[in-house]
């Protein structure tokens, strides 16, 4: 666990838990390591890149939190510089829930999960808005058939990598396609020899 996540996200109310669980101690030795901010690295941003999918919490101003699913082709959410990460807001129901939350508070949390794997990694950072059309445009897909209509960039200041324990498998209709193309392609041998003696049978 990195250190910036544990002392930001860990309140009083957590820390008095941990002591009356017994794990206190152990999280107490990792908060105590040196106050700098969590540096994403090949690991993090490889895994980001590879993502088809996450979930993004905001806070509005009833107190609410809101969890909001983002998805497009694996990439869409790009590494910037350094702890900074962006993508394009595409067109949708209108109810512009995140972007007046994070208009009231720009932090959010974001769930990243790779299923077939059962590897998951938790991002905070302070989210900004942009409706700058060469930003939306550099954020887009190529190819992706939707509309973009503003841009939301990241400044991640901590993340966690969590445990897979309960992580069911899922396997994307392609997944399952590159998989089972070795069995598909030998039943098309099998097929097309058993024809083959068939009608080398006929011949006689």
């Amino acid at each position: 666990m990195a250190q910036t996540f544990l002392k930001t996200m860990f309140g009083p109310g957590a820390r008095a838990l941990q002591e009356r669980d017994g794990s206190r101690a152990a999280y107490a030795r990792l908060e105590a390591q040196a106050d700098e901010t969590d540096v994403l690295t090949e690991r993090e941003l490889a895994f980001i890149a590879a993502r088809d999918s996450f979930y993004m919490a905001s806070v509005g101003e009833t107190g609410w939190p809101y969890l909001q699913h983002r998805g497009g082709p694996p990439g869409f959410l790009r590494h910037l510089s350094g702890n900074r990460i962006g993508f394009a807001d595409y067109r949708g129901n209108r109810q512009f829930l995140s972007a007046a939350n994070l208009a009231h508070d720009d932090r959010v949390s974001l769930f990243l999960i790779d299923y077939p794997a059962q590897r998951r990694l938790k991002l905070i950072g302070h989210a900004q808005i942009s409706d700058a059309p060469d930003q939306i445009a550099a954020l887009m897909p190529s190819g992706y058939a939707a509309t973009g209509e503003r841009a939301f960039v990241i400044d991640v200041i901590g993340f966690d990598w969590n445990c897979p324990q309960h992580i069911t498998p899922r396997f994307t209709a392609a997944q399952i396609e590159a998989a089972s193309a070795p069995l598909h392609a030998e039943i098309a041998r099998l097929r097309a020899a058993l024809s083959q003696l068939k009608d080398q049978d006929h011949d006689r």
